[in-house]
């Protein structure tokens, strides 16, 4: 058996060779003469370029790697007892061993805590103590929300209740999505982060907030029993509470919420609770999600969008005109039978004015 000091040179190793690695891309980086806007910053082993302008799929891959755009599992949930923490090159970073012959890295709390995102607008109390407006923020950010050093865990695998959705019920928005579950079920932190609530709020009950380093907030509510206090640093996978049915609730289940500066998006944007997959390592978050009609299952403004694009394409082929050449045909004579011209012909076609045509070979007219 490998043994840990072993375990802990080798861990050493690599980080001494990723340091070297990063250091040399650094050097090699600051020679680049990039505008601000467009420089590339690495996060989490990945190159970004920072843009403000969304991007459509096909860019962003060009751009972000591919692993950054697929679906993160669910850690596996064990009962193995960490055995022992081990220094690495890099004082922040962390080995942990455990009983059942793995281990994994994790970051530094006291360090992690010492990021602004801790300080800021930071208050045990209040479910949103921002107190931003909407018209304040851009329109798309995009928030690594795993990297090589975080993990991730789902924090109920279940099906969403169909009456228990993100957006408008009855008449008044709900913030969040409801996971039915047995009183007493565990509920486990979704990501690396410090609990900035943990107090019976209202309606929401035994109520949990944990903020997260990109900015982003994850409220678990209605908890039969609550177990971390505000200022506790959690991994993900750690059990936050136990499911029940406190506050205004009609039975046991998880009221789950995702938060950006204050403001609600649909959760399964990022999760998918029935297989509790993260979609994406980098998500792209855009303002819009914010409104309670831009659900993840029902996106009106991407209906209409596509609809209008559905309209435009079926206009397009509709007007388009075709025509097979037969015995006789010159490009100006059929540019006059159709009301066009050589140079358009041959831009519709991708072909010269000198263009041998044969005979049934079809052209685009229109």
């Amino acid at each position: 058996m490998v043994s840990m000091r072993a375990v802990a040179a080798a861990v050493s190793s690599a980080f001494l060779l990723l340091s070297a690695m990063a250091a040399s891309a650094k050097t090699e980086s600051s020679r680049s003469s990039e505008s601000e806007k467009d420089r590339e910053e690495t996060v989490g082993g990945f190159s970004v370029s920072r843009r403000t302008l969304p991007l459509t799929r096909r860019e962003a891959e060009l751009i972000v790697p591919r692993p950054a755009l697929m679906p993160v599992k669910s850690m596996m949930d064990t009962d193995a007892m960490a055995l022992d923490t081990l220094d690495t090159v890099n004082e922040h970073i962390k080995v942990v061993l455990y009983s059942d012959n793995t281990w994994q890295y994790i970051k530094d709390a006291g360090y992690m805590m010492q990021s602004e995102v801790f300080t800021e607008h930071w208050d045990e109390y209040s479910t949103n103590p921002y107190g931003v407006g909407l018209d304040s923020l851009e329109d798309v950010w995009s928030l690594w929300v795993v990297d090589s050093l975080s993990q991730y865990h789902c924090p109920y695998i279940g099906e969403v209740h169909p009456r228990g959705k993100f957006g408008i019920r009855r008449g008044r928005r709900h913030q969040g999505v409801d996971l039915p579950l047995a009183t007493g079920s565990p509920v486990y932190a979704a990501f690396d982060g410090e609990v900035r609530v943990s107090r019976y709020a209202g309606g929401y009950g035994n109520l949990v907030v944990i903020r997260h380093q990109n900015g982003l907030e994850t409220f678990y509510g209605h908890l039969s029993r609550r177990s971390v206090k505000p200022g506790d640093w959690v991994h993900a996978g750690d059990v936050i509470g136990h499911g029940g049915s406190t506050g205004r609730s009609t039975g046991p289940h998880l009221h789950f919420e995702t938060r950006y500066n204050g403001f609600a998006f649909d959760p399964q944007w990022l999760i998918d609770f029935e297989t509790g997959d993260l979609r994406y390592r980098l998500f792209v978050l855009k303002k819009k999600y914010f409104s309670p009609y831009s659900s993840y299952e029902q996106d009106f403004e991407d209906e209409i969008l596509n609809a209008e694009d559905d309209r435009r394409e079926d206009a397009e082929k509709a007007a388009m005109r075709y025509h097979t050449i037969k015995s006789g045909d010159t490009l100006g004579r059929i540019a006059a039978n159709n009301g066009t011209t050589v140079s358009a012909l041959c831009r519709l076609n991708g072909i010269s004015p000198d263009t041998i045509l044969k005979i049934g070979r079809t052209i685009r007219v229109k």
